[in-house]
């Protein structure tokens, strides 16, 4: 796949579908974006260009933990490689983490967004308290531990150094004290902004955007559906559209996210339809 080096940093990207507006589709968690390629597929088919890429920190791009927010960092990346490739403004996809680095972007840079589609937003305590786990406690444990080798083993670094072995130097090049201090900075970050109806951003902010968005809600513990209701009541211009009928009682759901994949592409088609009929 094609590299470009954004802000000091190489990102992976791909671009599916040959013509058509332009929908960036970030996925939740630090995964790569290649995990939402059928998604993508879908979407593409229906005669829009997708484009798919790893933030920093997730698939097979660099790592790099400067600045106050993950979220943010990546956000402006996104914002970087769109000019980068000279595209313009987008329609901006996100879940879950992507739904707010997708916020984020659209926020400190509204110009870049056509229309925002957010699905299995984040919010509420248990939420918050897991992901500050995933995110960010789980490492600092690994560094205090077994140092940058205790790092590059857990679950999440050794995958990025399999797709990436250039991902191994990085982590081993750094100074313990300086990646821990990147952890408790950003998993300060988060602490301060997760406790919002929606992860990551004020309702003050969300009240702001005046962009077209559609919401569609999570239905499980770490994206319950309130914090989707909230934002469709906070965004003025959304719509708000369920896909779960049922809330179920696991940490994530992929399961049941993956058996719906084509009625989600079809919710989210029809609103980017709708919006290139208005424009």
């Amino acid at each position: 796949m094609p590299v470009k080096n954004i802000r000091g940093v190489d990102l992976v990207y791909q671009i599916l579908g040959g013509q058509g507006p332009l929908v960036t589709l970030t996925p939740g968690g630090r995964r790569g974006g290649g995990s939402e390629r059928d998604l993508a597929s879908l979407i593409a088919e229906a005669g829009f260009r997708v484009l798919l890429h790893d933030r920093r920190n997730t698939g097979a791009s660099g790592i790099a933990f400067q600045g106050d927010s993950e979220s943010l960092e990546q956000a402006e990346d996104l914002l970087a490689l769109l000019k980068a490739l000279d595209t313009g403004p987008v329609y901006v996809a996100g879940c879950s983490s992507g739904a707010r680095m997708s916020l984020l972007l659209a926020r400190h840079h509204p110009d870049a967004v056509k229309a925002l589609l957010l699905w299995r937003v984040t919010g509420g305590s248990y939420a918050a308290k897991r992901l500050a786990y995933n995110y960010y406690e789980q490492f600092l444990d690994a560094v205090q531990k077994g140092g940058m080798d205790a790092v590059c083993a857990t679950e999440h670094f050794s995958a990025m150094i399999e797709a990436n072995p250039v991902n191994r130097e990085t982590l081993t090049g750094m100074d313990r004290e300086a990646f821990a201090a990147a952890m408790r900075h950003w998993l300060a970050g988060f602490n301060k902004d997760s406790g919002y109806p929606v992860a990551g951003i004020t309702p003050a902010e969300m009240r702001a955007m005046t962009l077209p968005a559609i919401v569609i809600p999570g239905n499980d513990r770490v994206h319950p559906r309130g914090p989707g209701q909230a934002a469709h009541r906070l965004l003025p211009a959304s719509r708000y559209q369920e896909i779960m009928s049922d809330d179920v009682d696991v940490d994530v759901d992929f399961e049941g996210w993956a058996a719906k994949t084509g009625t989600l592409a079809a919710a989210f088609i029809n609103f980017l339809r709708d919006c290139e009929r208005s424009r």
